[in-house]
């Protein structure tokens, strides 16, 4: 499971529409989440512009951090602080960007720094309803 996770990876959400005729590799990795196998972020997001839909990149990197005995659990724990804070705020995809281990007496403190990514159709990113939420956090209304 935390094997996937290095430099470059990218998680995709579970039941994120993906474009007919888009075919990639992945496997589980946490609940609700899968690791894309063999393809950075450039080149899903050419596969994805390809069939005419966008893989929104945001430039600000987020960061999580996370203590443990055992590195690999760190970094789980780490990449799932990540997640979280993706699904709510709506976003389908993250990319790794950095995975910085470091120890004292034993115990490992990982950081995580990534950058939310967005599968879509259109070239709109509030298109998606699913990202648009009222100020009052009711859904809007379809027009």
């Amino acid at each position: 499971m935390t094997d996937a996770i290095k430099v470059g990876t990218i998680l995709i959400e579970e039941g994120t529409p993906i474009p007919e005729g888009l075919r990639f590799e992945s496997e589980p990795y946490s609940d609700g989440w899968r690791t894309v196998k063999n393809l950075d972020g450039y080149r899903l997001g050419q596969k994805i512009g390809d069939v005419g839909w966008t893989y929104f990149y945001m430039a600000g990197e987020v960061r999580a951090s996370a203590f443990s005995f055992d590195r690999e659990k760190a970094l789980c724990r780490g990449v799932n602080r990540l997640l979280a804070n993706l699904k709510a705020e709506k976003w389908n995809s993250l990319e790794i960007t950095r995975v910085a281990a470091k120890s004292f007496l034993g115990l490992s403190y990982v950081t995580v720094s990534a950058h939310q990514r967005h599968i879509q159709e259109g070239m709109v990113l509030l298109q998606d309803q699913r990202r648009l939420v009222e100020a009052d956090g009711s859904q809007p209304v379809a027009a």
